[in-house]
């Protein structure tokens, strides 16, 4: 049987790798590319230089090549400037083009501050982590890093006068309009370029054409006619794929007839159903009706290759046979228990197999979403009981530390950042994973902090997926109550909308560090939300005043009353009855971006960050 399942697996990932993922292969890339660098503080020439060697770039004096419009003080560059620098575009493993840098990292160096302060948001936190192996914070002195740039050569479908191009990171105050007059091109030539992309979004990369060392537009080089090896390769995998699919159609016929006749009358199965981006995955698992509990071996066969099987052995031994002294949680779908496992400490879920299309939900989501702010899933086990193994978080959860006791209060400072670190979790996402995903339980209790006392969305058992630009689903009421908005609760109608009110609830409750849902009396219709409780405050003559009556007594004086009254209006923004009224996740993280901020640059985007941290407060 296990044979059996291992052939089939290995068929089928086959046939998806070879014949699904053909649109995303590349075979070369192209001589040079160009990467736009926002230069916020005097970087050096050197200093670029040095982040973006290769056999393209020697010296600083080819970047100024490139750059005939600034006028360059020896090495430093003036600030608040975008510049050029030329890279090589290779095509990556033949699966997309790119150009691999080596960064010398120094002390304290972490894969964000890579990414967004060396790089100049050129790369994301999600392909350090894909093409390195340490941690986010433990990366050693001295240690070699890969970087991983995106780069285009062009397509002759769109334009044949444009045969070089820039990697440009959007910046907040950046939309297509402004990018047009700036670069003298049609604004529909970049949107074909960038299908799909919003220029207005602050962040993200789009590819726009860009001047050579005299300043031209270069053309694509002109392609050679006739079948060339594109044509060649497609033909061939084509008939590769028939030839697995038959394969795949004899063998599955074989084993169905087999097992037809070895099926036992006691047997029963179950089958468990997940929509994804291709459609809809069933799953099956049987075992024996007079056992009273479905066997968990038949779901074998679901995982994918990015995270570890491990045995039951294995989690038995490293958790002291599930002891009571290893168990850290009790959530509505299992226990959860700290172990060491392979060298690195783990939190493993254990779930009954009832709760298998929660188990195959979380399996789904954390197997494809990577993000610095979305707790990591290390591996897997379906025997006897479901089991997913976590990175361990350590210092616990959001609402141990607000509603619990035995801990230190949370300063105002560190809540403003765990807030900001879940927004970043969830508007990635609702923004950039496709289809979206919309997770259906934010609350307190799912945001996890490490030990630096940075946020992670986790619980990522009731997700639901939409497809980009789809209407609003229809769905049975799950979730906690007090973080429901009316639409879900009343309707059971979900958009990534739900989990910006849960959010809102999430933000009061940082302030407050009062439960969702407050008892008033003996009986459970004598209670409040907290959305009716700041409500009320903020719409005293003085709501400042009504907001310190609501603050952590915990804090003592220790908070700006500015800073926390800000955090309540975005937070009544976010639980707006009307969900189109909400702002996005997005928008979320442009105001806490702003809040957190301990000084703030004198530059474009901080005057645009303000602007949308006043839009959204100030609607009504």
């Amino acid at each position: 049987m296990k044979l059996k399942n291992g052939l089939l697996l290995l068929l089928f990932l086959l046939v998806e790798h070879v014949c699904f993922n053909v649109e995303s292969k590349c075979v070369k890339g192209c001589d040079v590319a160009l990467a736009s660098i926002y230069v916020t503080r005097g970087l050096l020439l050197s200093k670029i230089t040095n982040w973006m060697q290769s056999n393209i770039l020697s010296n600083s004096d080819v970047i100024i090549g490139y750059n005939r419009n600034i006028l360059f003080n020896d090495d430093t560059i003036p600030s608040y400037y975008r510049i050029n620098v030329p890279f090589p575009c290779d095509c990556i493993g033949g699966e997309f083009l790119g150009h691999v840098f080596e960064y010398s990292a120094a002390a304290g160096d972490t894969y964000d501050l890579i990414a967004k302060v060396f790089y100049a948001d050129l790369t994301t936190v999600e392909l350090l982590q894909r093409f390195n192996s340490y941690g986010q914070n433990d990366i050693p002195a001295n240690a070699k890093v890969n970087v991983t740039v995106n780069c285009y050569c062009g397509n002759s479908n769109i334009s044949k006068d444009y045969g070089l191009f820039v990697t440009y990171p959007l910046r907040p105050g950046n939309n297509l309009h402004a990018i047009s007059n700036e670069t003298n091109l049609d604004a529909q030539l970049l949107q074909r370029y960038n299908p799909g992309a919003n220029f207005s979004q602050g962040s993200g990369i789009v590819f726009i054409p860009g001047r050579d060392q005299n300043g031209d537009y270069v053309p694509l080089f002109p392609r050679k006619t006739g079948l060339g090896k594109g044509a060649i390769v497609g033909i061939s995998i084509a008939g590769i794929c028939v030839l697995l699919l038959l394969a795949i159609c004899i063998y599955v016929r074989y084993f169905q007839k087999k097992g037809e006749k070895a099926e036992l009358p006691t047997e029963t199965s179950k089958v468990f159903s997940i929509q994804d981006a291709s459609g809809s995955a069933e799953y099956e698992t049987s075992g024996s009706s007079g056992a009273g509990t479905a066997s968990a071996a038949g779901l074998t066969g679901i995982m994918v290759a990015k995270s570890m099987e491990f045995s039951y052995q294995e989690l038995a031994k490293a958790t002291n046979n599930f002891s009571l002294d290893n168990k850290i949680g009790q959530g509505g779908f299992g226990a959860v228990y700290y172990a060491e496992l392979r060298g690195e400490k783990t939190a493993i879920k254990k779930m009954d197999v009832q709760a298998s299309t929660e188990f195959l939900c979380e399996l789904k989501v954390l197997t494809h979403v990577h993000h610095l702010n979305l707790v990591r899933l290390i591996g897997y086990c379906v025997e006897g009981s479901l089991f997913l193994v976590y990175e361990y978080i350590d210092n616990g959860n959001l609402g141990q530390y607000l509603h619990g006791t035995g801990r230190e209060p949370l300063s105002w400072s560190s809540r403003v950042q765990i807030a900001l670190d879940s927004a970043r979790g969830l508007e990635y996402i609702h923004e950039h994973t496709v289809p979206v995903y919309i997770h259906r339980d934010v609350k307190s209790a799912n945001i996890l902090i490490d030990k630096n006392f940075r946020g992670k969305v986790a619980d990522f058992g009731l997700t639901k997926l939409i497809e980009v630009g789809g209407s609003t689903l229809h769905t049975r009421l799950v979730g906690t109550f007090g973080y429901m908005p009316p639409e879900y609760a009343q309707y059971g109608d979900v958009s990534p909308k739900i989990d910006v009110y849960a959010f809102g609830v999430v933000l009061y409750e940082l302030i407050s560090a009062k439960n969702a849902v407050l008892k008033t009396g003996e009986s459970v219709a004598e209670s409040k939300g907290l959305v009716a409780l700041f409500e009320e405050a903020l719409n005293q003559s003085n709501p400042s005043e009504g907001i310190r009556k609501l603050v952590d007594p915990r804090l003592g004086e220790n908070y700006p009353i500015d800073s926390v009254l800000k955090i309540a209006q975005l937070g009544r923004a976010c639980t707006r009855d009307n969900p189109l009224l909400r702002p996005s996740m997005r928008s979320i993280v442009v105001a806490l971006m702003t809040l957190s901020s301990a000084t703030e640059d004198c530059d474009d985007d901080t005057s645009y960050e303000n602007q949308t941290l006043i839009n959204l407060l100030s609607v009504r």
